[in-house]
Protein backbone atom coordinates (compact mmCIF):
# COMPACT_ATOMS: atom_id res chain seq x y z
CA UNK A 1 0.00 0.00 0.00
CA UNK A 2 1.55 3.11 -0.77
CA UNK A 3 1.77 5.73 2.03
CA UNK A 4 2.26 9.03 1.82
CA UNK A 5 1.80 11.92 4.19
CA UNK A 6 0.76 15.64 3.16
CA UNK A 7 1.20 18.38 6.09
CA UNK A 8 -0.44 22.39 4.69
CA UNK A 9 -0.85 24.22 7.73
CA UNK A 10 -2.48 27.56 6.64
CA UNK A 11 -0.75 30.47 8.36
CA UNK A 12 -0.77 33.91 7.41
CA UNK A 13 2.00 34.85 4.91
CA UNK A 14 4.86 36.85 5.83
CA UNK A 15 4.42 40.73 5.28
CA UNK A 16 7.96 41.78 4.60
CA UNK A 17 9.69 40.68 1.63
CA UNK A 18 12.69 38.66 2.91
CA UNK A 19 13.62 35.73 1.20
CA UNK A 20 14.60 34.03 4.74
CA UNK A 21 11.69 34.73 5.99
CA UNK A 22 9.73 33.10 3.04
CA UNK A 23 11.45 30.20 3.14
CA UNK A 24 10.84 29.53 6.49
CA UNK A 25 7.16 30.40 6.40
CA UNK A 26 7.16 27.84 3.41
CA UNK A 27 8.72 25.22 5.64
CA UNK A 28 6.74 25.63 8.41
CA UNK A 29 3.27 26.25 5.88
CA UNK A 30 4.81 22.09 4.94
CA UNK A 31 5.54 21.00 8.30
CA UNK A 32 8.85 20.90 8.18
CA UNK A 33 8.97 22.50 11.47
CA UNK A 34 8.45 20.78 14.66
CA UNK A 35 9.11 21.56 18.36
CA UNK A 36 11.34 18.55 18.97
CA UNK A 37 13.54 19.02 15.91
CA UNK A 38 15.69 22.10 17.83
CA UNK A 39 18.54 22.68 15.51
CA UNK A 40 16.10 22.34 12.26
CA UNK A 41 18.06 19.93 10.88
CA UNK A 42 15.12 19.10 8.46
CA UNK A 43 14.45 22.59 7.32
CA UNK A 44 18.35 22.66 7.07
CA UNK A 45 18.69 19.44 5.14
CA UNK A 46 15.69 20.57 2.85
CA UNK A 47 17.42 23.73 2.16
CA UNK A 48 20.59 21.85 0.90
CA UNK A 49 17.98 19.78 -1.11
CA UNK A 50 17.31 23.17 -2.73
CA UNK A 51 20.72 24.17 -3.36
CA UNK A 52 21.26 20.55 -5.10
CA UNK A 53 18.33 20.55 -7.39
CA UNK A 54 19.32 23.73 -8.72
CA UNK A 55 22.54 22.29 -9.42
CA UNK A 56 21.04 19.30 -10.47
CA UNK A 57 23.19 17.14 -8.36
CA UNK A 58 21.37 15.24 -5.96
CA UNK A 59 23.54 14.45 -2.36
CA UNK A 60 24.06 11.00 -0.64
CA UNK A 61 23.53 11.10 3.18
CA UNK A 62 26.67 10.83 4.20
CA UNK A 63 27.22 14.02 2.24
CA UNK A 64 24.32 15.48 4.03
CA UNK A 65 25.45 14.91 7.23
CA UNK A 66 28.83 16.24 6.41
CA UNK A 67 28.10 19.36 4.99
CA UNK A 68 25.57 20.01 8.02
CA UNK A 69 27.15 18.73 10.87
CA UNK A 70 24.64 15.99 11.72
CA UNK A 71 25.01 12.28 12.29
CA UNK A 72 23.90 9.91 9.46
CA UNK A 73 21.14 8.45 11.17
CA UNK A 74 19.32 11.88 11.91
CA UNK A 75 19.80 12.69 7.89
CA UNK A 76 18.29 9.47 7.35
CA UNK A 77 15.40 9.76 9.96
CA UNK A 78 14.68 13.24 8.23
CA UNK A 79 14.72 13.04 4.37
CA UNK A 80 13.08 9.87 5.05
CA UNK A 81 10.42 12.19 6.14
CA UNK A 82 10.72 14.29 3.20
CA UNK A 83 10.34 11.16 0.84
CA UNK A 84 6.97 10.20 2.63
CA UNK A 85 5.55 13.90 2.28
CA UNK A 86 6.32 13.63 -1.44
CA UNK A 87 9.09 16.42 -1.35
CA UNK A 88 12.13 14.15 -1.72
CA UNK A 89 13.13 11.13 -3.57
CA UNK A 90 15.49 8.71 -3.54
CA UNK A 91 17.91 8.51 -6.90
CA UNK A 92 20.68 6.34 -7.74
CA UNK A 93 21.62 5.85 -3.74
CA UNK A 94 21.54 9.51 -3.40
CA UNK A 95 18.70 12.18 -2.28
CA UNK A 96 17.11 14.94 -4.28
CA UNK A 97 13.98 17.18 -4.05
CA UNK A 98 11.28 16.04 -5.97
CA UNK A 99 11.58 18.67 -8.99
CA UNK A 100 13.80 21.69 -9.37
CA UNK A 101 11.88 24.34 -8.27
CA UNK A 102 9.50 25.09 -5.24
CA UNK A 103 6.85 26.33 -7.16
CA UNK A 104 6.40 23.08 -9.14
CA UNK A 105 6.92 21.39 -6.09
CA UNK A 106 3.68 23.22 -4.10
CA UNK A 107 2.37 21.91 -8.18
CA UNK A 108 3.10 18.60 -7.60
CA UNK A 109 1.32 18.77 -3.87
CA UNK A 110 -1.60 19.87 -5.01
CA UNK A 111 -1.81 17.16 -7.42
CA UNK A 112 -1.18 14.47 -4.82
CA UNK A 113 -3.79 16.07 -2.48
CA UNK A 114 -6.15 15.95 -5.59
CA UNK A 115 -5.56 12.55 -6.19
CA UNK A 116 -6.08 11.83 -2.20
CA UNK A 117 -9.00 13.56 -2.35
CA UNK A 118 -10.82 11.38 -4.89
CA UNK A 119 -9.75 8.92 -3.91
CA UNK A 120 -11.75 9.54 -0.14
CA UNK A 121 -14.57 10.73 -2.25
CA UNK A 122 -14.79 7.27 -4.33
CA UNK A 123 -14.82 5.57 -1.31
CA UNK A 124 -17.43 7.78 0.84
CA UNK A 125 -19.38 7.29 -2.11
CA UNK A 126 -19.38 3.61 -1.94
CA UNK A 127 -19.97 3.34 1.64
CA UNK A 128 -23.05 6.09 1.19
CA UNK A 129 -24.25 3.74 -1.33
CA UNK A 130 -23.68 0.48 1.55
CA UNK A 131 -25.28 2.79 4.36
CA UNK A 132 -28.32 3.91 1.94
CA UNK A 133 -27.46 7.55 2.21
Amino acid sequence: MFRQRITIINISKPVEKNVNRELQWLATSLGLFNLRDKDRSLFRIFIELLKSAKTDRPMSSDELAYRLHLSRGTVIHHVNKLMESGIAIHYRKKYVLRVASLKELVEEMEKDMARACENLKDVAEEIDEKLGV
